[in-house]
């Protein structure tokens, strides 16, 4: 007997001793950046003042992300970020900072996001530029203007990447820098444009903040013209924070298409723009337009979105896509603009994952919703703000099973799958297959844990509505169909749902392994 708990107190030791990796200096770059990060709230803070509101909740967000950083910075050790370390900055970053980010629902007491698990879903929603809302009511007397203002600034800082943004801005980041955005960056890897990776964190924000103040310019320069007058600088401002991350948290709660079709045709241009590699323009600004055409993801994402929305065009303009139209909407049948538009917006907003509505697509009968459906599994490009599997992964996916298929013709053939780079590894097809493996499997337990969910508090959801909040959720997407579709909202789900889902949201945006390695035993142990 005291064999066996000398063997467990030997055993636990043993752990103990195996354990390397440091988790105090981890810890610490967490505080780091939450130091930094408790200047985002100063914005709302003045946006209140300037509209007599009240500012106190985002003084105490400041004040309570800036302590809690202060506190966990002095943790950090003079030692470098190693490559484990690494995945637990990022994890830890992007689980914090949106928990520490709900304060000032929390505190406003305004609406639905009053109660903890609704602030922890919204907060997660905007920082991880999902969309998905739990708002009963999007409007100026629910909510403040500095509130709503501070979910578009939540998934604008979220959009091109927290730890990105840090990266650029501290040198005690910049050199695991590398390590960390490879961690954190949507796609299979980020392309170093510069030698040092500081430099390549600074140049892909400042084409993000390029195109978004140009999406103000835009935005508001229709309201200017006379073409969009409800697209108030307010709006012009909200709107360019949450279309350039992929967002699609609007403070209209009719979303887009409370906007002129100007103002939609548009949005359809940034959101392709922000479904797009960053580093593309990076080489355009370079004098080297042409590497955008020439990129055979780019490509494919244009013709993904090509096939998506012709097929959905013609459903709409044939009327076979419409279940019902509400009264006061104009009808689509036959309307040839109005159906290209309807169609081409919604697969933009759908496969970038940005989440805007330009109409209610539940008023679409269910073969139309099955194609956005589809779309939703798609994603962007690597390198950019979408969210879901990626283009590149499927187009990967695609010539291994081409590759396949021709050596069990010729077995003596060795066909390399190449890229316009060169060839592509086996180890990186090998962790496309992995990750798109455990994307399905995460989705389908999704789908099950939901419907289940909905029935035992008698939420009465399809198979398709439990489908599509799952993916919508997982995929970074935002709106799905029916109970969650893109004029309703999330709140009907159980408080014990929306935490998971808000848990989705942040294994989704961080592409899955960065998450589920942390909990690996052997991650833990030499």
């Amino acid at each position: 007997m005291r064999t066996d708990r000398l063997s467990a107190v030997t055993d636990a030791l043993s752990f103990d001793l195996d354990i390397y990796i440091d988790y105090k200096s981890s810890l610490g770059f967490v505080g780091l950046v939450l130091k930094y990060m408790a200047l985002a709230p100063l914005v709302p803070a003045a946006v209140a003042l300037y509209y007599g509101e009240d500012p106190i909740p985002f003084l105490v967000t400041i004040a309570a992300m800036g302590g809690l950083g202060v506190v966990l910075d002095r943790l950090r050790s003079d030692a470098q970020l190693g490559h484990r370390e690494a995945f637990l900055v990022v994890s830890l970053t992007w689980l914090i900072v949106p928990l520490v980010g709900m304060l000032p629902y929390l505190l406003a007491g305004q609406g639905t996001i009053a109660h903890p698990a609704n602030a922890f879903f919204e907060s997660m929603s905007g920082f991880t530029t999902t969309g998905s809302t739990v708002l009963a009511e999007i409007s100026f007397e629910q909510h403040s203007r500095s509130i709503l203002l501070w979910r578009q600034l939540t998934q604008w800082i979220g959009g091109m990447g927290i730890l990105v943004l840090m990266v650029a801005i501290l040198p005690e980041l910049s050199v695991g820098g590398a390590q960390v955005i490879g961690e954190e960056a949507p796609g299979l890897s980020i392309e170093k444009l510069t030698p040092r990776i500081q430099d390549t964190a600074r140049a892909l924000w400042g084409i993000y903040v390029g195109f978004t103040a140009l999406a103000v310019t835009v935005y508001y320069g229709l309201h200017l013209a006379g073409v969009a007058p409800a697209m108030d600088f307010y709006n012009a401002v909200s709107h360019a924070l949450t279309t350039l991350p992929t967002g699609g948290f609007s403070p209209e709660a009719r979303s887009v298409e409370a906007f002129s079709p100007a103002i939609q045709w548009a949005v359809i241009v940034f959101m392709i723009v922000a479904g797009t590699n960053f580093a593309l323009f990076w080489y355009a600004m370079r004098g080297e337009p042409g590497r955008l055409f020439r990129n055979v993801e780019f490509r494919s994402y244009l013709l993904a979105m090509g096939v998506v929305g012709g097929l959905l065009a013609v459903l709409l303009f044939a009327g076979v896509g419409l279940d019902e139209v509400p009264s006061g909407v104009a009808t689509i049948p036959g309307n040839v603009e109005h159906s290209v538009r309807q169609a081409v917006f919604q697969t933009a907003a759908i496969v970038t994952t940005t989440g805007y509505a330009s109409m209610d697509f539940n008023t679409w009968d269910q073969s139309s919703q099955v194609v956005l459906l589809f779309a939703m599994f798609l994603g962007g490009s690597a390198g950019s703000a979408a969210g879901s599997i990626k283009i590149i992964r499927w187009y990967l996916v695609q010539k291994a099973m081409a590759r396949e298929l021709f050596t069990s013709i010729h077995p003596e053939a060795v066909r390399p799958i190449e890229l316009p780079s060169g060839p592509t590894d086996e180890d990186t097809i090998r962790s496309v297959f992995v990750f798109v493996m455990l994307f399905i499997v995460i989705f389908a337990v999704s789908t099950i844990v939901l419907y289940i969910d909905g029935h035992l508090i008698g939420l009465e959801l399809s198979g398709i509505e439990a489908v599509s909040a799952a993916i919508a959720t997982l995929g970074n997407v935002g709106p799905g169909v029916g109970v969650v579709g893109p004029m309703n909202n999330f709140l009907p789900f159980s408080g014990v749902a929306k935490v998971y889902m808000a848990l989705l949201m942040w294994i989704g945006r961080l592409e899955i392994l960065s998450v589920l390695i942390v909990f690996t035993p052997s991650y833990w142990r030499v």
